[in-house]
């Protein structure tokens, strides 16, 4: 079973899709810490950010099995990715890991901005999750403060308005939901509650599924 997840930044997709992954015993790819890792190895190779060609091949050689750095959590790794993603030649390149990765013999759980569209249309499940800007910037202040990082809510809401503009705008794989996409607006759930609403979302689509096939 593929189960694709999208929504921007601070929604609440990346934890709902780890503890979706946990709960059906599917692998979880984060596929915006690839992006992060890219414009991380740009800043650090001293590459510009909007070289499409330059930071394609920062992305060639991606080191895939580097995924779990702290660094990649922070905002500026955040801001990175979303001026990387814009490129085509980047996204090309990081495609074909992502499908790889989710036609894998159990299947997946991918998360991103534009899995259930580009990545994989086929996927069994699609869930759009959202939240107002208001709601997400909080989320992101208390997780970054949390982390000892300094930097003030109004900051962090300015930042996610500048990337919702620039993922929903650019001209390749804009974050959209699909049309066969659940929503899933998780401004006035728990954590505990939007879990429990995607589950229900996820049994209630494949049993349409069992019923068509």
């Amino acid at each position: 079973m593929i189960i694709a997840m999208d929504g921007p930044a601070a929604s609440g997709k990346g934890t709902l899709a780890e503890r979706v992954a946990s709960h059906h015993g599917l692998p979880h790819l984060d596929t915006g810490l690839l992006y992060r890792a890219v414009g991380r190895d740009a800043l650090v190779r001293g590459v510009d950010l909007d070289d499409a060609e330059a930071t394609a091949e920062v992305a060639a050689k991606l080191a895939f099995a580097m995924l779990e750095d702290p660094e990649l959590r922070t905002a500026g790794a955040g801001e990175a990715a979303s001026r990387v993603a814009r490129h085509p030649q980047v996204r090309a390149v990081l495609l074909q890991y992502q499908r790889d990765f989710a036609k894998g013999d159990r299947g997946a759980v991918l998360d991103g901005r534009d899995i259930g569209t580009v990545v994989c249309p086929e996927a069994d499940v699609k869930l759009f999750v959202t939240a107002t800007p208001e709601v997400r910037a909080a989320r992101r202040f208390l997780e970054l403060s949390a982390r000892g990082i300094a930097v003030t809510e109004e900051a962090v809401l300015a930042d996610i308005r500048v990337r919702d503009e620039r993922d929903s705008t650019r001209g390749v794989a804009p974050l959209l939901q699909a049309p066969d996409a659940a929503l899933l607006d998780t401004t006035n759930l728990s954590i505990d509650a939007a879990f429990r609403a995607a589950l229900d979302l996820i049994e209630a689509a494949t049993s349409r599924a069992g019923r068509a096939g």
